[in-house]
This record gives structure tokens, C-alpha cells and sequence, in this order.
């Protein structure tokens, strides 16, 4: 995918960096119309600053934090107006200091300090809260904060509910530009429809917008046109700014830096206006709208976006069609390496996620938003399936899914009930969400645990490196394993079909844990259920078929069924493809772990698995497994893109 506005206009809003951005926009291909929207105003009496810096000589501060680098140097003169500069950096070395990002840091390098906490990204009020949680102890600490433009009433809440004694120190206030004309042209751009994309890289830029559009008459025709302007906000404390005044934001970076923000949506900007055009001219109202709010045609019984994704690329190449690119989407797509999903997952707990379907649809919409994937696959987890048979489960935190009473005996067998369907209702509606509001251009993939996974976590009750329970019981009890795998695959088989009523366009089976068998012991206990399984699927519906560790079975795995094998890192593509034969189409196969390597290593080891497939029609680029927790978010865009870009030519 090529990073480049391709001549759209762009109004940004700057204030110190402005012209660093206008030539960002321009390096990336856009038309900039950059508004410097605030300034920083020394308070005239720095009454505070002094006052502050007497305790701290006196030694009535345990922490400061410092929130911004300007203000931590403005602080420095301050005192140094009054006292010896060497006095105040002596002073700060007998105190916790708390730097929120890098910009106090290189005020801290310059003083010849060190911070003794870093706030990590995205540095919000709400990450200061938790890394002093777990770095010190709050309770009758006295903390001066160094604050910036305004106050933030929640971080200074948040600090004394923890019992500790806070002083705010103002150092300076954010003020209008002296001269506003560039904001008032930005303004009459977006409010007549002159305009594409929008960035903010500040919160305060968001009300001194409003303020002046308001001055100026023209507050309402500002809305009605970021209805169809993508915006771009650079972190979550401008996005929450945004949200304050009922915009909504159609991209954030996950590390909140200006040129991650430039680059990102010159990378998506385009599709993501494109969108949010579509959205409005269908009715849409963009401002505060979410993901799944999207329509992309207004006679919903239209056959054009159905015969769309019929023709997508991720959809001929289940079918070894050829495209004019190789298609990618990646397991764990939305998930825990990103910072969206994080911060969503700290205010609801996995299982009622996966239960929530417009959360869910949300999650699942989020990713390909993120990535430009060619495949969306639905936000839900392999063991949902376990509830409605009648098996208790759990997930526990860092520890993953728990069963409480695993399935080792012939009695605990006999009191699995019969699957309905309906009970996972929750999942189809996810998937009917999700398709409604997916670009038909994108297929949407269901998918399930293959049987024998899912039985092996019933039996051990949770991860396992031996799986002696399970083949205990195929060893001990053949008659007992099959009768399980039989329950297993009818409701497996029921609620893929009904996926794929909701509006999935095709379907994977996730065998995570069948590479512990032999391929006799595949053969005999795995084969036959699996084949009976996928035979009784929709006619028509790409399957993918899914395992991992599973060289030693991937004949057996055609065998059993699929319209693509998937592959893990531990095999070379185009043997693995040889040994399959060239009548099925083969997905991956990226070392997970190569992710968090250097950007031109990842570049390089796609384009040697791309090379593998040796153009031949039916390949679908993955990773062997799921995304890494920790994994770098610019690591997985460059995969994206390399992917696009060598495998167009």
C-alpha cells in the first residue's frame, strides 16, 4: 500500500511545530492548509513557580511530575530568576521525578537529570495514575505537578484519592494565536466542503476551533462538513477533546507523535474519507458516529455488496483465482499489541466482549480500519462453543481460559447436554453487525475450534505441554474419545452454518493442539471427524483448515478437508505446497516472533515467503499463529504494506 495523501487537502491544526507539519503533509503527498490554533502564554506572576520552589528546598515534596518539556524549562528560568540554577537541580535530585514522555526527559538531559519514572505512551492522565501505582506508594505522599495550558481536574483527583497531598504548579496558559487568520481559512475550508482530512495534534486546538467558529457564525457549518472529513487525532487525551464537542475520530496512532500521525493517514486517509463520504451520502450522521454505524449502500437488499465480496482478492484466492495481489489478514488482527484494544479490554472483561456483539463488531472493524487488511475474521473465541454443552468456563486473567470441572471420566461425558444453536446467538449477531458495516471489498471470515482443540482444553482444563489427559483417554477409551469428537463436530458443523447464514464469507478451523498426535493417531482419532465436519458445512463457503506444529500432518489435513491449509513457521511454504499438491490453496506462513524484528527484516522474510508461492494463484499471506502480545503496531502496518506492495509486482 502506498503512504501518500495523493494530492487530497489537509487541514491541520499546529502550534510551535506548524510549519514541521506543513512539510510532512507535503513530503507524504497532501495539500496542507495548516492553522497554528494556540499558543503558550508565561503567566505574568510566576507566583506558584516560586512558592513551589521554597518547599522544595525545604523538603516538603516526596514527587513531581512533570508533564510537558516546555514547561518544565519555563519552570527552571522561573526559579532561576529568583535562585541559583544549580540550587534547583540539586533540590530535584531529593525527590521522585516523574517525567510524562520523552519531552520532560530532554528538559530533565539538559539540567543534567534523569527521570526516576517515565510515564509510558500514550501518556495520559490515566497512565501516569497507573505506573505511580505500581512504582510507589501514593498514600500521604506530597506531590507537586508542574501543569501546562490548563488544569487536569482528574489527574489531580485521581492523585488524592490515593491519599496524597497535591500542589499544582502553573506555569503557563494556553491562549489564542495573535494572529487567527489561518484558523478562520481552516474553518471556511472544512464548512464548505473544501477539505479531506483533518489532524489535531493538541486537545486545547479542539476548543480554540469551536471558540472561533462560533465568533464567526460558523459552528454549524463546521459540523455539517467534518460529516465528511476524516479526522485524525494524534492520542487519546486530544481524542477525548474531540469526543467532548461530539466529534469523532477516524484514526489514532498508536504511539501519539506528530510524524506517526502524518504518515498513518497518508497511509489510510483516503479510504478512511472515502468511507466516511459513503457513510453520509447514505444518511450517516459521521459526527460521534461508530464503526458499525457505517452503511455502504442504502438498499441493504442490494446484490452489489455481496457480488463484491464474492469477488474480493481474499476470496479468489480461496478459490486459487488470480489476483492482482496477494491478499493478507493476520490471526489475533485485533487484539492485545494494540493500544485501542487495550484500553477497551480495561473497562470490559474478555468473555463480555466476546458476548457483546457490537463491541465485538467494533473490535473486529477496528483492526482492518487499523491495518488495511484484506480479511476481517470476527471477534469471539474457540471455547464459546464449550458453555451451551454444558461445560463451565472461566477466563482468568493472565492465565487464559480455565475449565472448572474438565471432561476425564465416562460420568463427566455423560453430562455434556445437547448444543442449540441459538445459545451462541450472540456470535451471529456479532457477524450480521460486523457484514453490515464492513466494505464489501473486505470478507468476513467465522470461525470455531476444530473438535479435537476443543476437546483436548475440556479434558485438561487448560493449556497442557504433554496432553496426557486427552490422549489418555483416546488411548484408554476409544469408544469414549469418538462419541466426544461426534458431539463435538454436529455442534461445530451448527454453529459455522450459522455464521455463515449471519454473513460470514468464509470459515477457519483453529486445531491449535493437534500437532501432539503422531499421523497414525491423527488418522484414526482426528481424520474421520474432521472430514465429516467440513463435508457438512455450506457448499460453497471457503474453509480454511488450521493447525499448528503440524508438518508431519499435512497430507492428512488435505485429507480431512479444506478449501486452504494453513501453515505455521516451522515449514517452508513451497515445500509444504509441493507435498499438499497445487489443487488447494495454502495460508501464512510468517514467524509471529519476526514481527519484532527491524522493519526491513520483516520486508525481507515476506518477500521471501511471497517469492515461495512463486505467483501461483491460491496463496493467502498469514502468519504461522496469532499476533504477539507486545508486538509493535508499525511492525504489523510495514508486514501489511510489504506484503501489498511486492506481491503487486
Amino acid at each position: 500500500m502506498e503512504t501518500s495523501f495523493n494530492g487530497l487537502r489537509v487541514v491541520a491544526f499546529e502550534s510551535r511545530h506548524a510549519e514541521g507539519l506543513e512539510k510532512l503533509i507535503s513530503y507524504y503527498g497532501g495539500v496542507p492548509q495548516v492553522a497554528p490554533s494556540m499558543r503558550e502564554v508565561p503567566l505574568s506572576e510566576a507566583t506558584e513557580a516560586l512558592v513551589f520552589a521554597e518547599k522544595l528546598f525545604e523538603g516538603n515534596f516526596d514527587i513531581v511530575i512533570l508533564l510537558t518539556g516546555v514547561g518544565t524549562r519555563t519552570l527552571a528560568e522561573v526559579v532561576s530568576t529568583r535562585y541559583p540554577r544549580d540550587r534547583f537541580i540539586e533540590a530535584l535530585k531529593r525527590v521522585n521525578i516523574v517525567a510524562r514522555g520523552p519531552k520532560p526527559v530532554a528538559a530533565l538531559r539538559e539540567m543534567g537529570l534523569k527521570p526516576d519514572i517515565l510515564i509510558p505512551e500514550p501518556n495520559t492522565w490515566r497512565d501516569i495514575l497507573i505506573t505511580l501505582d505500581n512504582s510507589l506508594k501514593l498514600k500521604n505522599s506530597r506531590i507537586a505537578v508542574q501543569e501546562y495550558g490548563v488544569s487536569n481536574p482528574d489527574l489531580l483527583a485521581g492523585l488524592r484519592e490515593r491519599g496524597a497531598m497535591v500542589t499544582a504548579v502553573p506555569i503557563y496558559r494556553w491562549a489564542l494565536p495573535e494572529d487567527i487568520t489561518p484558523l478562520h481559512n481552516a474553518i471556511k475550508a472544512i464548512a464548505s466542503f473544501d477539505a479531506d482530512i483533518s489532524l489535531f495534534t493538541n486537545a486545547q486546538q479542539v476548543h480554540h476551533l469551536i471558540q472561533v467558529a462560533t465568533d464567526d457564525g460558523l459552528k454549524q457549518k463546521l459540523y455539517e462538513g467534518f460529516k465528511r472529513v476524516a479526522i485524525g487525532s494524534i492520542g487519546p487525551t486530544t481524542t477525548e477533546a474531540l469526543r467532548e464537542v461530539s466529534l469523532g475520530v477516524d484514526y489514532e496512532p498508536n504511539s501519539p507523535k506528530m510524524g506517526n500521525l502524518v504518515r498513518e493517514m497518508a497511509r489510510r486517509g483516503a479510504a478512511l474519507a472515502r468511507k466516511k463520504q459513503i457513510a453520509f451520502a447514505n444518511g450517516v450522521d459521521t459526527n460521534g458516529w461508530k464503526r458499525i454505524d457505517m452503511v455502504w449502500t442504502k438498499d441493504q437488499a442490494s446484490q452489489y455488496a455481496s457480488s463484491t465480496t464474492l469477488n474480493s482478492v481474499f476470496m479468489k484466492a480461496c478459490r486459487r483465482e488470480p489476483t492482482d495481489y496477494t491478499p493478507i489478514w493476520l490471526m489475533r488482527q485485533a487484539g492485545r499489541y494494540m493500544r485501542e484494544y487495550r484500553e477497551l479490554r480495561a473497562k470490559v472483561p474478555f468473555i463480555e466482549l466476546c458476548k457483546s456483539p457490537e463491541l465485538a463488531a467494533e473490535v473486529t472493524l477496528m483492526a482492518v480500519d487499523h491495518l488495511a487488511v484484506d480479511a476481517a475474521i470476527i471477534f469471539t473465541d474457540i471455547l464459546v462453543i464449550l458453555e451451551p454443552l454444558g461445560v463451565e468456563l472461566e477466563f482468568s486473567k493472565g492465565e487464559g481460559p480455565v475449565i472448572k470441572k474438565p471432561l476425564r471420566t465416562i460420568t463427566a461425558l455423560d453430562t455434556l447436554r445437547n448444543f442449540e444453536p441459538h445459545a451462541l446467538e450472540f456470535v451471529y449477531d456479532a457477524v450480521r453487525v460486523t457484514r453490515r458495516a464492513l466494505d464489501p471489498d473486505i470478507a468476513l471470515i467465522g470461525f470455531a475450534g476444530a473438535p479435537f482443540t476443543v476437546a483436548s482444553y475440556a479434558i485438561e482444563g487448560g493449556g497442557s505441554r504433554n496432553y496426557e489427559n486427552t490422549k489418555g483417554l483416546i488411548y484408554q477409551d476409544s469408544g469414549a474419545w469418538h462419541a466426544l469428537m461426534e458431539r463435538l463436530v454436529d455442534a461445530t458443523a451448527s454453529y459455522l452454518n450459522a455464521q455463515i447464514v449471519a454473513g460470514a464469507d468464509a470459515v477457519q478451523l483453529f486445531d491449535s493442539w493437534v500437532g501432539c498426535l503422531s499421523p497414525d493417531d491423527y488418522r484414526e482419532f482426528v481424520v474421520p471427524h474432521m472430514s465429516k465436519l467440513i463435508r457438512s458445512l455450506k457448499p460453497g463457503v471457503p474453509v480454511i483448515h488450521f493447525g499448528t506444529d503440524t508438518s508431519s500432518l499435512l497430507e492428512l489435513m488435505k485429507e480431512a478437508g479444506g478449501d486452504v491449509i494453513g501453515l505455521d513457521w516451522r515449514v517452508d511454504l513451497r515445500e509444504a505446497w509441493a507435498r499438499l499438491g497445487h489443487d488447494v490453496a495454502v495460508q501464512g506462513n510468517l514467524d509471529p516472533v519476526a514481527l519484532f524484528s527491524s522493519p526491513s527484516e520483516i520486508q525481507r522474510r515476506a518477500r521471501n515467503i511471497i517469492e515461495k508461492a512463486e505467483s501461483r494463484p491460491g496463496h493467502i499471506f498469514n502468519l504461522g499463529h496469532g499476533i504477539l502480545p507486545g508486538t509493535p503496531v508499525d511492525h504489523v502496518l510495514a508486514l501489511v504494506d510489504a506484503v501489498h506492495e511486492y506481491s503487486s509486482k
